[in-house]
C-alpha cells in the first residue's frame, strides 16, 4: 500500500494527513510544532517533530521509504523551498507541494514538485462557484475543460427517470453518482442518513432530496442551469 508524509501540519497539511489516514495509508507526519504533532498523534501511523529542512533528521524518520510527500507549509516559502529541493535529493519520487503564489509555485515546479496546488485559490474556486450557482453543491477540476459536479435537480427533473431525462443525450453530462437523503430505524428512532449510489440505472427515478453527481463541461452544466 501507497506510503505517505505530510509535512507542515497546519490546516491544509492536518486535513491532507488525516483524509489519507481515514481512508487506510500510512501516513508519517512531520512538524517542527510539537503541538501540532501531539494533536495528530493518535491520527496517523507516525508523527514525529523535527526541522524539516535538515536532510539528516528526514532521513533518520525514513522519510525515503514513502511514495508519495506532501509539503503543506504556507506562509513560510523559503521552508517550502528548502524542504522540497530536499525531498527531491533524498529521491522522493512524487512531491506534492502547497504554494502561496503563481510565482512560488512556478519556482517550487522548476525545483522538482511533481504537482502544485493551490489550496487557497482552488477554495476560492469551489466557493465562486457555490456563490453563482447555488444548486452546484460542490465542484472538482479534473482538467481545464472536464469537472465533476455535484447539484441540486432542476424543477422538472423531480420524479422522472434518468431513462426520461437522457441527460447525456439532452446537455452532453454524464450521471456517474446519485446521492439521496433516506430515514434509518436505529436504537435512538429514525435518522436521516445519506445514501450514495454510484451506478444508478436509467430507471432510476430523481426525487427532490437527491443531488446528481456529473461529468461534463462548465458549459454544459450551464446548459443544464
Amino acid at each position: 500500500m501507497k506510503q505517505f508524509a505530510v509535512i507542515g501540519l497546519g490546516r491544509f497539511g492536518s486535513s491532507v494527513a488525516k483524509t489519507l489516514s481515514e481512508k487506510g495509508y500510512e501516513v508519517l507526519a512531520i512538524d517542527s510544532n510539537e503541538q501540532e504533532i501531539q494533536d495528530i498523534s493518535e491520527l496517523v501511523a507516525h508523527a514525529v517533530t523535527i526541522d524539516a529542512t535538515d536532510e539528516k533528521a528526514l532521513k533518520a524518520v525514513g522519510i525515503e521509504h514513502v511514495d508519495c510527500a506532501i509539503v503543506g507549509i504556507g506562509a513560510d516559502i523559503e521552508a517550502s523551498i528548502l524542504v522540497t529541493v530536499t525531498l527531491k535529493e533524498i529521491g522522493i519520487k512524487e512531491i506534492v507541494a502547497r504554494a502561496m503564489t503563481e510565482i512560488h509555485g512556478k519556482v517550487l515546479e522548476k525545483i522538482g514538485a511533481t504537482k502544485v496546488v493551490f489550496a487557497e485559490r482552488d477554495m476560492g474556486i469551489r466557493l465562486a462557484n457555490t456563490l453563482v450557482s447555488p444548486e452546484i453543491v460542490e465542484h472538482i477540476d479534473l482538467s481545464p475543460e472536464y469537472s465533476i459536479f455535484e447539484l441540486s435537480p432542476p424543477k422538472d427533473f423531480i420524479g422522472k427517470s434518468l431513462k426520461e431525462l437522457d441527460i447525456r443525450a439532452e446537455y452532453n453530462l454524464n450521471v456517474i453518482a446519485m446521492k439521496r437523503k433516506v430515514k434509518v430505524k436505529t436504537q435512538k428512532g429514525f435518522e436521516e442518513h445519506e445514501e450514495l449510489n454510484i451506478s444508478p440505472t436509467a430507471n432510476d427515478v430523481v426525487t427532490e432530496n437527491d443531488k446528481l453527481i456529473v461529468i461534463g463541461t462548465d458549459e454544459a452544466v450551464a446548459k443544464l442551469r
